[in-house]
Parts: structure tokens; sequence; C-alpha cells
């Protein structure tokens, strides 16, 4: 309310010309911010709940969200497999859901207990994953930046106007499925009984095998899961920002993600929403209200994990590991 105050106080101190032209930048950030929101949420989503369930520190995530982007291109218009976008993102989701499980199965299952391990581990993985990625990819198409194409629908106008600031159509379809699959998410694991066995193991892994749970399969399966939310993520980001796959693309959605689970709380999913949210704004308040801005966005996601850890570093939730 007091930052609200003084914002009204300093557009009512402007001449009206530059005071439109501070309410255009302040709307383009209200509307870019809303629509980055549900995108980072879907990003972070995955890392959010390999790490409630297992409490596993999953530094592969940036990994899969570009396999994602590059194996979408594999099987898209484009690729090799020249499938039209829908069954495309579907496969391309269902391929890295699997590579997901096998990471899990091969190098986090033996070595699970011990935190710093299954880091160094992941974190090695996640490299050796993307060299992997330059190889195939340089083999298969002579190239490791590719154009990936746009998702979109039949009749759709190609950009839309909302309070004065123009939007790719593209970009708000995106938008509205992210908010479609995260709340699918959350009401499978709150109604499923997959889901319901994820609380459970979350809450108390002991108990949870008492009561027969088998807790390997279901770390495998919410890999796999969780991978899937990384490889859509990089599929809607890729296409609705840079519109390309490329060797480089999986640090800073990495960082976002890191960002948004510290700020609003290891294993939250509220947190999730609210930290994607926060992020996805003060990214695109420094973009469109600072100078040289964009060179600064990749240090905003990195700014706030810093500050939260310094001033609140259980996040706005608190360190929650029940998936609520």
């Amino acid at each position: 309310m007091i930052l609200l105050a003084l914002i009204s106080i300093w557009l009512i101190s402007l001449n009206p010309i530059d005071r439109e032209y501070a309410l255009a930048k302040i709307n383009s950030v209200i509307v870019n911010g809303a629509v980055s929101g549900p995108l980072y949420a879907l990003l972070a989503l995955g890392f959010t709940l390999i790490y409630g369930v297992t409490g596993v520190v999953n530094m592969t995530h940036g990994t899969l969200y570009m396999l994602g982007a590059y194996m979408f291109f594999a099987f898209g218009p484009l690729g090799f497999f020249q499938l039209e976008i829908l069954p495309a993102i579907v496969l391309a989701a269902i391929f890295v859901g699997i590579v997901g499980s096998i990471i899990y199965a091969l190098t986090i299952h033996p070595i699970i207990e011990d935190e710093l391990a299954v880091l160094v581990v992941t974190v090695g993985v996640a490299l050796i994953l993307q060299q992997l990625i330059i190889i195939g990819f340089d083999i298969a198409f002579k190239a490791t930046y590719l154009a990936i194409p746009t998702i979109t629908l039949a009749g759709l106008p190609l950009n839309v106007t909302f309070m004065g600031v123009k939007l790719a159509s593209s970009s708000l379809l995106v938008c509205g499925v992210s908010v479609v699959l995260f709340t699918v998410v959350m009401i499978f694991i709150s109604k499923a009984k997959i889901g319901r066995a994820m609380r459970a193991v979350a809450q108390d892994r002991e108990a949870a095998m008492l009561m027969g749970i088998n807790t390997t399969r279901l770390y495998m399966l919410t890999m796999a899961i969780s991978a899937s939310l990384a490889a859509t993520a990089g599929i809607f980001i890729a296409t609705s920002t840079t519109g390309t796959a490329e060797p480089s693309m999986w640090l800073r959605p990495l960082v976002i993600s890191f960002a948004i689970v510290i700020l609003g709380g290891l294993g939250s999913l509220k947190g999730t929403i609210v930290g994607a949210f926060i992020v996805g704004y003060a990214e695109n308040a420094v973009i469109i209200l600072t100078p040289a801005g964009s060179t600064l966005a990749g240090a905003v996601a990195l700014a706030i994990m810093v500050l939260v850890l310094l001033i609140r570093p259980r996040g706005i939730f608190g360190k929650r590991i029940e998936m609520e």
C-alpha cells in the first residue's frame, strides 16, 4: 500500500506527457510480469516437486529444460520426424521424462542419502548431458543453434494489445497452457492416489514405506514428472522468447528455478507460485524501467536468491517438504 501511494504521488507530480510515458512503462511491467509468472511457475514446479518428495536438489533441471527444447525441434515440423506442434510437444516431454527417470535410477538413487554427493553428481550429469546434446545435434543437423517453431493456433491474430501493451498471441497461449498444466499437477498431487503417496513420502518416508509404498518406484516417477515439466517449460519459454534452442540455454532457467524455490520456500507449491510471480515482475521491472535493463535481467534472479538467503533463508512460506 505504501509503495502504491508513493507511485501515485510520483505520477501526480509529473507533467501530462511524462505521466503518460511513465504509465505506459508501468502497464508494460504489469502485463509482461503477469505473462512471465505462469511460465516461471511451470519451470520451477518440477524443481519443487523432486525436492519436496525426494529431498534431492536436482542440478540437471536446467539441462532437462534445454533437452526439451532440442527434442521439440527434433520431433517438430523443422526436425527429423516432422510432426505437428502438439504431438511434438507431447513426445518431447515424454522422452525427457524417460531420460529423467534413467538419470535418477543410474546416478541419484545409489547415493540418495548423501546430499553433497547428489549435488556434485547431478552437476556432472548436467554437463555431460549438455555435451551429448551438442554432439548429437551437430551430427544429426549440422548445427547446435536451432530455430524452433512458434506455438500458435489457427485463427489467432499475430499480436494482441492489452492495457496498451502489444503481446504476441503465442506468448499468451503458452501462458494459458502453463496455468492449466500447473493446476492439473496441483490437483493430481492433492487428489490422485499416486499424488497422495507423494505427499505421504514427503511427510514421513519411513511411515510411508511401512504402509507399503514403493519409494524407489515413486521417486523414479517423480523424477520423470519433474523432467517432463522442465522440458515443457523449456519448449514454452524458448518458443515465446528467443525462438531458438542453443547449448547455453540451460543455466539461466536453473538459476531462476533456484531463486523461485528459495524465495517461496523449498518444497512449497504455494511458494512456487508466489515466488514465480515475484521473480517475473522483478525481471520485467528491471528490463523495462532501467537503462540497459536487458543486460541486467540475468542478475535479477541471482540478486533475489542472495537477498532471501541473507534476510529469510527459509523463504516466504518456510522450508517445507510436505508438498503444500
